[in-house]
């Protein structure tokens, strides 16, 4: 495909903008100018927008917002150089691209969250065969928002050796790491050394926030000092508070509520433990790049879907097994009591999100990914964002996180 100019036109399709794509968004317009573009499609729903994330949208210079201007914005995923589909539920916007064999990149998570023996349906495959598999052949390129996205489409025979790791990229913050651990240092009202546990998300069932409550309960039998802060709220927020009393941890739990972005931050940014307890249908999980980019020592299920690319069991953070809450209050206690083990998994946590996983260094490999495609080739990395994704069935997970 020819360039329709040095600088390539390059578009970002979503059904809307959050804090968790700004930032990659920000250093494509950076690079970009007035080439690069966002495409919102849909209103931002009223809870999204009460956490903070609508905040300001309309000051983004790049935004575009498909029900203000749906003529405009479907000219502009038409000429644009390459286009980049992610969370677009309505396949009418990606269709006239596709049947014009123009460049297209999807970003998805799951097909098959709920367990990949759905894939038996012989509606579902044929949906899935009209919106990816008849393309196989096509210039279509798979972004896979999460480790087991890559298994899910390959059940269905999409994008064959055209699926590439990537995720979501929040702010990454530098820190001078001496006086963020200085942070993390805390004590109790008899003095003793206090271990701060974070639990920070929608109080949902798929995101289990009673193993917190739970791994409390044991703490505090065992004598061990700390406080468990829980930051969100949800369906589930009356039955939380109703263990902690049943329990007695009044004194170790406290419940903040929802809070903005940057108050979560700061909540990272003094923990000691982050707890990550969502099962298989966490798709990918934002949260787990915020804590590590915050040093917090990370015990993660192997389910959700960032933890196998983000996450080396022992090396910067710790992998339980998804549903096995013996193994995971095994490893909070062990990081509970070992302040060293700690501070060496929340520093590999840090440099995980420094080195590779940011923002900058996504959009320069996406950027570097879409030159490829328009001049031919395919400029693929060896690790990380944009390498070949491999196929991790969703069991093999756990596995996965403990590869040298």
């Amino acid at each position: 495909m020819k360039l329709t100019s040095d600088i390539p036109k390059i578009t970002i399709v979503s059904n809307y903008i959050n804090h968790h794509q700004i930032p990659l968004s920000n250093a494509l317009y950076a690079r970009l100018g007035s080439r690069f573009s966002f495409v919102q499609t849909e209103r931002m729903e009223k809870d999204r927008v009460e956490m903070g994330w609508g905040a300001e949208v309309r000051s983004i210079p790049y935004l575009k917002l498909y029900y203000e201007d749906a003529e405009g914005c479907a000219a502009l995923m038409m000429d644009s150089d390459i286009v980049i589909f992610g969370g677009v539920e309505d396949e009418s916007y990606i269709k006239p691209r596709l049947k014009a064999g123009k460049i297209v990149i999807r970003a998805s998570e799951r097909l098959y969250r709920e367990g990949q023996w759905k894939s038996i349906s012989p509606r579902g495959r044929k949906k899935k065969y009209e919106d990816h598999t008849q393309y196989a052949a096509g210039p279509v390129y798979l972004l896979c928002h999460g480790a087991y996205v890559a298994s899910d489409f390959a059940i269905v025979k999409a994008y064959p050796n055209k699926k590439y790791v990537w995720g979501y990229f929040p702010e990454v913050n530098s820190y001078a790491l001496d006086e963020l651990f200085a942070r993390k240092r805390h004590q109790d009202a008899q003095g003793r050394e206090q271990v701060r546990i974070l639990w920070a998300g929608r109080f949902l069932k798929l995101k289990h926030p009673e193993y917190a409550i739970k791994a409390a309960r044991g703490l505090k039998a065992e004598g061990i000092p700390f406080r468990l802060d829980m930051v969100g709220g949800g369906v589930q927020e009356d039955e939380l508070k109703a263990m902690v009393r049943k329990y007695g941890l009044s004194d170790e739990v406290v419940f903040h509520g929802f809070r903005p972005p940057k108050e979560v931050r700061r909540f990272m940014e003094e923990a000691n433990l982050f707890l990550f307890t969502s099962d298989y249908m966490e798709g990918w999980g934002a949260v787990l790049n915020e804590a590590m980019n915050s040093a917090c020592a990370v015990v993660a299920g192997h389910g959700i879907g960032a933890v196998p690319f983000l996450l080396k069991h022992g090396r910067n953070g710790m992998v339980y097994k998804t549903g096995h809450f013996r193994e995971f209050y095994a490893q909070v206690r062990q990081l509970c009591l070992d302040s060293t083990l700690r501070g060496q998994l929340g520093e590999g946590a840090y440099e995980t999100m420094i080195s590779e996983w940011n923002p900058q260094e996504a959009a320069n490999r996406l950027y570097a990914f879409c030159r490829g495609l328009l001049e031919g080739k395919t400029v693929v990395q060896a690790h990380g964002p944009l390498s070949p994704a491999p196929l991790i069935a969703p069991r093999k997970g756990y596995a996965y996180t403990r590869e040298a």
